[in-house]
């Protein structure tokens, strides 16, 4: 269920996501899910990758600036309430949700969905014993 997610910081600036995936692709580093933070100066690119050391050497010798974090990835049904049965979970356990998002499956039926919170390990064990499963 916790998994590493590739956080990738730049400029913001025309380009920039379109250097991170050719890098990644030239790698032969997929792509699995992707969400983009910016300001009016910066961005962070947050990817989830099928090789995400692989992918975080390949960037940094790239020049960019990167890292993974720990993140829980959880599989569920692309239905309506999915995700609601998900944070409802967390929030009657007083777990906070730093940061999601989510992304439809290749099978389509289902989906999955990334979360950061402070207590991975906790929110793992809740999560678990609701039966919820992980994505990889």
């Amino acid at each position: 269920m916790i998994i590493d997610q590739l956080s990738v910081f730049s400029e913001n600036k025309a380009g920039m996501l379109a250097d991170i995936t050719e890098m990644l692709a030239e790698a032969g580093i997929d792509i699995e899910a992707l969400t983009v933070a910016d300001t009016t100066d910066f961005g962070i690119f947050r990817f989830i990758v099928d090789a995400p050391k692989k992918a975080l050497t390949v960037l940094k010798l790239g020049g960019f600036v990167a890292s993974l974090t720990p993140v829980i990835a959880l599989r569920m049904d692309n239905s309506p309430g999915s995700l609601a049965r998900i944070v409802r979970t967390l929030a009657d356990a007083e777990i906070s949700i730093e940061y999601l998002y989510a992304a439809v499956a290749l099978d389509v039926r289902s989906a999955f969905v990334v979360l950061r919170v402070e207590d991975k390990e906790g929110a793992v064990a809740l999560l678990k014993s609701k039966g919820f499963e992980a994505f990889k």
